[in-house]
């Protein structure tokens, strides 16, 4: 059975009393951290306390962080540097970062070279971006093999994103999923949505219609599946648990 995640934001201090609850209850594996920028002085104590497993997720363009922006390099190696402290801290061996926005895909290998970490894991994006519909670097099997090929990271197969991409440029779903698993992804992140968005939607699992049945089977169940949906209350986390218990049971 697939190691399952808990997405949380660094600075999401009201959740942590749940967290603990539901990893000593056996419900999820670990947990999923993203950076949010300047974060780290306030709250890496927070998380350092939890006897908990860590990877660590970047910060991204809607806070601050876009590879595939040359103008955005010195930004975006102090927000680097301060995802691998978070890393560090946490012994994380996973150090997920998305490719860019609105940019060069060039400029994104360049500056992963730049970072220059062997737990860099790439994550596929959506084609079309949430603000203005800007288009995301990173969204076909394609650029992500390029970036692979001239960085040596691992890959992250996000199957919302890969969704949204097949969507939007009129792909077959499963075809696109399978040409993404040819890149021997290291991990998943996993969410519903309606089966024709072309956005990311985040939706919990069943609330959409994501053939999430047929997604699961063609999954490899040895790999991490972090859990990337909606949360209803800012101090429970009873939809995640709901979310797990929906995935298990597609995995029975």
């Amino acid at each position: 059975m697939n190691k399952v995640g808990l997405k949380l934001w660094s600075i999401n201090k009201d959740y942590v009393s749940d967290a603990l609850r539901l990893y000593e209850k056996g419900v999820y594996d670990y947990i999923e951290l993203l950076c949010v920028p300047n974060s780290y002085r306030d709250f890496i104590f927070i998380w350092k306390e939890l006897a908990i497993p860590y990877i660590v997720h970047a910060a991204h363009s809607a806070v601050g962080l876009n590879l595939a922006k040359k103008e955005m390099f010195d930004t975006n190696l102090i927000l680097a540097d301060e995802a691998k402290r978070f890393a560090d801290e946490l012994k994380a061996d996973v150090l997920i970062f998305h490719p860019g926005m609105s940019g060069d895909i060039n400029q994104t290998v360049l500056q992963l070279n730049k970072i220059n970490d062997d737990r860099i894991v790439i994550e596929n994006k959506p084609y079309y971006g949430l603000v203005d519909d800007l288009i995301c670097v990173g969204n076909s099997p394609e650029e992500i093999e390029f970036i692979l090929r001239h960085t040596g990271v691992n890959f992250c197969l996000d199957i919302g994103h890969a969704i949204c991409s097949a969507n939007a440029q009129k792909n077959d779903v499963f075809l696109y999923l399978k040409k993404f698993m040819k890149l021997m992804p290291k991990m998943y992140h996993l969410s519903d949505g309606d089966a024709d968005t072309i956005y990311d939607q985040h939706k919990n699992l069943g609330k959409g219609s994501f053939r999430l049945q047929e997604i699961v089977n063609i999954l490899d169940r040895d790999l991490m599946i972090s859990i990337e949906t909606s949360k209803s209350s800012k101090f429970s986390l009873n939809d995640f648990e709901e979310d797990v218990i929906f995935l298990r049971s597609l995995r029975n």
